[in-house]
């Protein structure tokens, strides 16, 4: 027989073997599968699920390859994950670093909030190995808690400088009271000092007291129907002595007939400090006046005066604690620097807001804006225009 014949007969048979190998192995493979049931998975711990769920904290469950298998609505409301996937680099490195080694892994992280703006998060976050392949992270929100305690501090350091000047100049006034015994003028002069800076250190106190009393009160389930017009008319009664002082009218102008819901203590106290605010930065012999109008759902209070004015760069921080505009004019005016801040916490605390307007010469304006309680639309804008308050924005 042909050799090449012999060959390719042969090659043939081995094809033949060969092909058949492959199926028999196939066939094995499959009946092994079909004994041993499917290849198993990573498995998650039974009830783990039931247990996040009640936790009261942000969890996030990522796999092997950092994916989430599972997220809670907090997670993402916190921006911690965005559809599968976990947002901020410094979560992923803490996955990592567990994954590797196994050990428990806690850090506090300051996270941007979200892709637009400056708002930011701080969580504290624990990230531990969940079952055989999953990574654990456990989130708690700590931004308001940590907000308060640098609002504290930075209130402690503040409070403990201001009351370190008029405690320091009310002693150096007694030092010098006491070297100069038989001078009368000296005896006078000198007591006239300590009279006002005992005044300063007096309303500071008042006024961190009041503060206090703000940080604590319950508006949402003390407060009651507040007519505003009788707490503006109390306000400038109050405010009428130190206008009297200085030849200074303060003028109302406009009603309103809607009633909003606070405290009316806290409001009054509230345009109080607005109304003094004005009559002290305001020359003699001028007017301050006073707007009121409802429109929109909204009562408004305007305080305006004709006094020195604000630049722009001190109208964006005039609410913050303890800052003055002009620090030297605040200290002849007895100002303490803490009356519009607690002005702006009041009008927060009943779901308002207040405002500023100013320019340089040209006087201020103060506007409060609080919710009514029946969310009117009545427009008393033309009756509500305060006397004579040309500088109003």
């Amino acid at each position: 027989m042909d050799p090449l014949v012999v060959g390719i007969v042969a090659a043939l048979i081995g094809l033949s073997f060969g092909a058949f190998g492959v199926l028999a192995f196939s066939a094995s493979q499959r009946q092994r599968q079909l004994l041993e049931g499917p290849a198993a998975e990573p498995s998650f711990p039974e009830g783990a699920a039931d247990v996040l769920s009640v936790l009261g904290q942000a969890f996030v469950v990522v796999d092997a390859v950092d994916g989430v298998v599972r997220a809670s609505p907090a997670a993402y409301a916190y921006g911690l994950v965005r559809g599968h996937t976990v947002v901020h680099r410094e979560l992923l490195q803490m996955t990592a670093k567990v994954r590797g080694n196994g050990v428990i892994l806690e850090k506090q992280l300051e996270l941007p909030r979200g892709p637009l703006g400056q708002g930011t998060i701080i969580v504290n976050v624990r990230a531990a190995v969940l079952g055989d392949e999953y990574i654990l992270l456990l989130a708690d929100d700590r931004t308001e808690i940590t907000r308060t305690e640098r609002i504290r501090n930075d209130f402690v350091a503040n409070v403990s400088h201001e009351l370190k000047t008029p405690v320091g100049a009310i002693s150096l006034l007694a030092e010098a009271l006491e070297a100069s015994p038989d001078d009368e003028d000296a005896v006078r002069r000198f007591a006239a000092r300590m009279h006002k800076e005992a005044s300063r250190l007096a309303a500071l106190v008042q006024d961190i007291i009041e503060l206090s009393r703000l940080q604590g009160a319950d508006v949402v389930h003390q407060g009651k129907a507040v007519d505003i017009n009788e707490v503006v008319a109390d306000a400038v009664d109050r405010s009428r002595l130190a206008a009297e002082a200085k030849d200074i009218e303060v003028r109302v102008g406009g009603r309103v007939d809607a009633q909003v819901f606070g405290d009316p203590d806290l409001l009054t106290n509230a345009f109080r400090n607005l109304i003094d605010n004005a009559v002290r930065y305001s020359p003699g012999n001028t007017t301050v006046g006073i707007g009121l109008r409802h429109r929109d759902g909204l009562v408004s209070v305007s305080v305006t005066d004709q006094g020195i004015g604000m630049a722009p760069e001190d109208q964006e921080r005039v609410f913050e604690r303890f800052y003055r505009a002009d620090a030297a004019r605040s200290r002849q005016t007895g100002g303490t620097g803490l009356g519009l801040s607690i002005v702006k916490h009041v009008v927060e605390n009943h779901g308002g807001e207040v405002t500023v307007w100013s320019q340089p010469g040209k006087g201020s304006t103060f506007t409060v804006r609080l919710p009514d309680m029946e969310g009117g639309t009545e427009d008393q804008s033309a009756a509500s225009r305060p006397p004579e308050q040309g500088a109003m924005a």
